[in-house]
């Protein structure tokens, strides 16, 4: 089994998901090969809070060109994070607000 500090990556910081912080919803960048219960355990341990549901994408990189070599930017996995409703919000993301 994995250590669960090298399942999440970073945090994702767009507006949009500033905009879903208010309803506990949490979005970070995960492991390619993680899988939901891994994520779960792995925000309940590190943050200390209560899950309830996860959804992840899991995205192709871009083609990209450069004079004669065409090349990939990374793949990556993101997981969508939605708090239980009696649960803390992570610290993390209060001080974005």
């Amino acid at each position: 089994m994995k250590d669960l500090h090298d399942v999440i990556i970073k945090p994702v910081l767009s507006e949009k998901c500033y905009d879903c912080i208010a309803d506990k919803k949490y979005t970070f960048l995960v492991d390619l090969k993680s899988n939901k219960t891994e994520i779960k355990q792995a925000v309940e341990q590190v943050f200390g809070v209560k899950v309830d549901s996860i959804n992840t994408s899991h995205r192709q990189g871009k083609l990209k060109r450069t004079r004669r070599a065409v090349g990939r930017r990374p793949e990556t996995k993101r997981a969508y994070v939605t708090l239980k409703e009696d649960s803390k919000a992570i610290e993390f993301f209060e001080s974005m607000k």
